[in-house]
């Protein structure tokens, strides 16, 4: 392990417990949580600050724990202390520079190779903060599992910027591809008939990503240029959809145990820090940049709320904000909403006359459901207005919508 001071996990655990006050600790975050070394944090201290970005069900929830995120993850959706900070994915990273400097940050890493451990499925936010618990003289651990697959780009961390490791050897949480539903196939369907050659796409998880991906393997030179990305790419790359001489750009990864096995050592991966996948301005410069994101309701003027329920913060801005921007700033880019025009867990439309909660995003190109596509950019508010209750709503609420609209002035 070169120069880097290996340790058992009880000794890690004697370390933590050492540390004065009452410390922030970042910790990788989406499926890389390293498990083991938040066990003996835990254990070994009364009070600490938990932060990690999407973190799934497993967070200690105890008196002394807060669990501090810019952005909710399952783990923490219900934490009775939850520390949420609001913030755009791509400016996290600017928070740990000032109001959020970690005490320690905790990295789940494959083994080095000539000198550099890797960072593997999980980058985003994690250089950032290695960089400023370096600055200020902080702790740096590297949770070290064999299991993990070796990345490289950003994902590239000296063994000398790690202050202690331990060794693991723990399978990685996996995600198999599902079969759509038929309205996410037909919505995946909608998108892609829109997303012509030579486009670079932002492609995430979940039904509508993964049927909307699926639709492409017809498509030729492709781009990617996402915050993450699962099997869905490696499906195009293997029906020839994705142009060969362009790496693929992203800052997490999750899915099936045949998706870290492609990007295992795989050059043309390239992870890169949120700094970079989440910036506008390097969004706008992607080729016919294609951005698919989706919301819990929208509203008659196009606004989109993707982070509250009943006030209660259910995910956060994430990089919608940033995506939608830089998308539409690309020549030839198009930002698009996906969602059902139904919720059928809540058994209520998911288009509204107005928001009642705050708004993650504006100003997409269309709102598109299994209902159809409604046209927003170029459009005055009533034509949107228009668009959205004629060809995305549910057709049992349009009428209700059209009143709606009528008092807002809108129709």
């Amino acid at each position: 392990m070169g120069v880097v001071r290996t340790v058992t996990l009880d000794q890690l655990g004697r370390h933590l417990a050492a540390l004065p006050g009452v410390p922030r600790v970042v910790v990788s975050g989406n499926v890389a949580v390293p498990w083991e070394a938040v066990r003996v944090l835990d254990e070994g201290r009364q009070e600490y600050v938990l932060h990690a970005l999407n973190a799934p069900p497993g967070i200690p929830d105890r008196p002394g724990v807060t669990a501090e995120t810019c952005f909710v993850g399952g783990g923490m959706r219900r934490h009775s202390n939850l520390s949420y900070v609001p913030s755009r994915l791509s400016l996290v990273p600017v928070l740990y520079g000032g109001p959020l400097a970690p005490d320690v940050v905790v990295v789940h890493c494959a083994p080095p190779r000539d000198g550099m451990l890797s960072l593997g499925i999980e980058v985003n936010v994690l250089p950032a903060a290695i960089d400023a618990c370096r600055a200020r003289s902080g702790l740096v651990v590297a949770v070290v599992n064999d299991r993990m697959p070796y990345t490289g780009g950003d994902a590239l961390l000296p063994v000398e910027a790690v202050d202690l490791a331990v060794e693991v050897s723990a399978p990685l949480p996996t995600h198999q591809p599902l079969v759509p539903d038929d309205d996410s196939r037909l919505i995946g369907e909608r998108i892609a008939a829109r997303v012509p050659d030579g486009a670079t796409i932002q492609a995430g998880i979940g039904g509508i990503p993964d049927a909307t991906i699926a639709a492409l393997t017809g498509r030729r030179d492709l781009r990617v240029w996402t915050e993450m990305f699962s099997d869905g790419v490696v499906a195009l790359d293997r029906a020839g959809a994705l142009d060969r001489d362009h790496p693929l750009t992203t800052s997490f990864l999750f899915g099936s145990q045949d998706l870290y096995d492609w990007v295992d050592g795989n050059p043309r991966v390239r992870m890169t820090r949120t700094e970079t996948t989440n910036d506008p301005g390097l969004i706008a410069h992607q080729r016919r940049m294609t951005s698919v994101n989706s919301a819990l309701e929208v509203d008659l003027f196009g606004q989109a709320n993707a982070s509250r329920i009943d006030a209660r913060i259910h995910s956060g801005f994430g990089g919608q904000t940033d995506f939608v921007v830089g998308a539409l700033h690309s020549p030839g880019g198009q930002s698009f909403i996906a969602l059902r025009s139904w919720h059928p867990k809540a058994n209520c439309s998911t288009v509204v006359p107005l928001l009642d909660e705050p708004v993650t995003s504006v100003q997409q190109t269309a709102i598109v459901t299994e209902q159809g596509a409604a046209e927003l950019f170029g459009y005055d508010q009533r034509g949107q207005c228009r668009h959205i209750i004629r060809d995305a709503a549910h057709p049992d609420v349009r009428d209700e919508l059209w009143e709606e609209a009528r008092a807002l002035g809108l129709a």
